[in-house]
Formats: C-alpha cells, structure tokens, sequence
C-alpha cells in the first residue's frame, strides 16, 4: 500500500504484537493508520451467541481498519494478530498530511477499499444464495487470483484452517469439511498434509 520509507519520513512507528493480541478492539476510537510489515491480521466480531464472524484477514502490506479513519467512527470489529506481526502505525493527522502530498497513494488506498467493498459484496451475495461448495470454491479462486496472483492449478496454499473458513464463510465446520472433501474428489482442489491447494 504506503510505502515503508514514506510511512517512516511521516513519524510511523513499527510496533510488534504477538499472536493472538488485540491490536484494536471492537468500539475503540479510530486514532491510528495500521499497515503490516510482516504477519498475518483479522477483524472479527462476535454474534449474541459467541459466534466468531471473520470480517477479513490482511497479510504483508495490507493495511486494515481504515474505513473509521475517514468518516469518523468507532471500529465496526476486533483486530487480532493471528502470527507474531510487526505493523507500522500512523497517527491519523499525519496520515492525512501524508495522503495530500501524495495524490497517487490516496488513489490506491482508494482502490483498495472498494476493491475490499466488492469481495463484501460477492461475499454476501455467496452467503445468502450460493451452496456451501460454491461458497468455498468461490473464496479459494478469490484468494489465488486476487490475493496471491496466482494462475497455474494446486499453486495457491490455503492459509487458513477449516474453522477460520467456516467463519469467513458463515458455515459450520463440518458442512465446510464436506465441502472441501467433495472439491477434492471432483478435482477441484488438492489436500497434501491436510493443507488445501487451489
């Protein structure tokens, strides 16, 4: 997204979390631009009955949380670091300061967003009308073309566990374990070492 030079020249600090930490919780004041350097992040949220939902996970130079930054509200979710992670953190004003000096960074993380609106956008439509197969397949070509770029057959490793799917996905993990079983026996995907490979 920003690059780390000018993220630093801006007065980004790079803090480390260890796995499992929350790096800003569900309510919290948006103060802060987050950016990972290494490590994986999610945002979640929990139903009335404990039920983890998956908002997104963000991988090396992603950013997460932005959204609040700009309109001025509290985060809609918890952000939790999955792996040991370095993330840079830029206060919010000097984020600002940073964007109106560089336009073309401003029309990036423009283009990240409503690249992230529309995956919700597919997301939701998958969740309410699609089979649980359709589903799966459906975030797995999403995570190989869009995420990691990826074009020849089983190359794209499935970072995720069978539950985190499931979250993601509005499923549970044993309807998401069939599914994944029956996309191997259609040849869909291949699992090596219970990994899953698209």
């Amino acid at each position: 997204m920003i690059p780390n030079d000018i993220l630093l020249s801006f007065g980004a600090k790079v803090k480390q979390f260890l796995k499992t930490e929350i790096i800003f919780s569900e309510n919290d004041v948006a103060r802060n631009y987050y950016q990972i350097e290494s490590g994986v992040v999610k945002m979640s949220n929990f139903n009335d009955d404990g039920k983890e939902f998956i908002q997104g996970i963000f991988y090396k130079n992603q950013s997460f949380g932005e959204p609040p930054l700009f309109i001025d509200i509290r985060y809609p979710a918890n952000a939790i670091s999955l792996t040991d992670s370095s993330v840079f953190v830029l206060p919010k004003s000097e984020l600002l300061t940073l964007l109106e000096t560089y336009p073309t960074i401003h029309l990036n993380i423009t283009k990240a967003l409503a690249k992230r609106l529309y995956y919700k956008a597919i997301i939701a439509s998958e969740i309410s009308s699609q089979e649980p197969m359709h589903r799966v397949l459906r975030f797995f070509d999403y995570l190989k073309k869009d995420v990691y770029h990826l074009d020849e057959q089983f190359t794209c490793k499935i970072p995720y566990t069978r539950q985190q799917i499931a979250d993601i996905l509005g499923l549970r993990v044993e309807t998401t374990i069939r599914a994944i079983k029956n996309l191997e026996r259609q040849g869909e995907i291949k699992i090596i070492n219970r990994k899953v490979f698209r």
